[in-house]
């Protein structure tokens, strides 16, 4: 009986090791066949979507005959970066948007994304010390021509001057800016429309033309600055479902539009391609606007 006994204890034993090799090795094939992020998500559950305002502002000039729709005042976005101060919301970069979509890096409890357009030279001028005084960041976008003609032609005046390539390494400096390519030269509302396809193009053509353009932006930026944005703004909003592949393949990471439209962010990193931003107009009140931002 005792050799029975020994026997039995001898087979517990075999079973047990055969099954937990059978174990690693169903581990194994679950991993090979689906891949190293799909056993991950496994043992995830889906975070719930964060709801994520941006701010698209343009020219900041003290200058009360100039307010439009596209400029305002530094006195207006003082108010409006109190306003979100006092209000718990903290300002995040896109960069900090696609770090919590690809590796679940947490963001603040109340984000908010500020960001700027065009580059002009009172961004350095006047946006950066106010972000400086609340403890802020921004993504201000580049058009290269601007940068590398237009600015060296008159320089350094807050009410019209767009940043040198100097100025933007300056900028750099501050750790409060995130640069984003806005296009070498196609910011315009002509018959291209910004970056939109046009209807007569077709696909091999449009990517020529985006890829040179959009390229050669990028390739400046780096020698002058040595920034390589991996933010994308599109002029005027106008997007061409064919630019998102491009986009991509430039090593872009992220793009922003100019629809008006709450933004929920998830783990699915579509999200990032339709960034949806609310123009700051001078024409309305710091509450008002705000309303408008955080309504969701």
């Amino acid at each position: 009986s005792c050799k029975m006994m020994y026997k039995c204890c001898n087979i517990k034993k075999i079973l047990k090791i055969i099954l937990c090799d059978a174990a690693i090795i169903l581990i194994a094939l679950i991993i090979t066949v689906t891949g190293k992020n799909h056993w991950i998500a496994f043992n995830n559950v889906e975070d719930d979507p964060i709801f994520v305002p941006i701010i698209m502002y343009h020219s900041i000039v003290d200058n009360p005959s100039r307010m439009s729709d596209y400029i305002v005042s530094p006195e207006i976005v003082e108010n409006d970066l109190k306003y979100l101060k006092d209000n718990g919301y903290t300002s995040v970069s896109v960069e900090d948007i696609v770090n919590y979509v690809h590796y679940n890096k947490p963001l603040p409890e109340k984000p908010v994304v500020i960001t700027a357009d065009d580059g002009f030279y009172n961004n350095s001028y006047y946006l950066i010390p106010l972000l400086e005084k609340y403890d802020m960041n921004a993504t201000v976008s580049i058009v290269g021509y601007y940068s590398e003609y237009i600015s060296v032609n008159d320089p350094h005046v807050p009410e019209y001057s767009y940043l040198t390539w100097e100025d933007i390494k300056d900028m750099n400096k501050s750790g409060r800016i995130e640069f984003g390519n806005h296009t070498y030269n196609m910011h315009s509302d002509d018959n291209r429309k910004g970056c939109a396809k046009l209807s007569y193009e077709t696909e091999e053509e449009y990517a020529e033309m985006f890829n040179n353009d959009i390229g050669l932006m990028q390739s400046l930026m780096k020698i002058n600055t040595g920034i390589t944005p991996v933010v994308f703004a599109y002029p005027f909003g106008y997007i061409s479902k064919e630019s998102v592949p491009l986009l991509k393949n430039l090593g872009f990471s992220a793009a922003l539009n100019c629809f008006e439209k709450p933004n929920y962010i998830t783990h699915d990193e579509s999200c990032l391609f339709e960034l949806n931003r609310y123009n700051r107009s001078s024409k309305m009140s710091t509450e008002e606007f705000m309303t408008k931002l955080l309504e969701h």
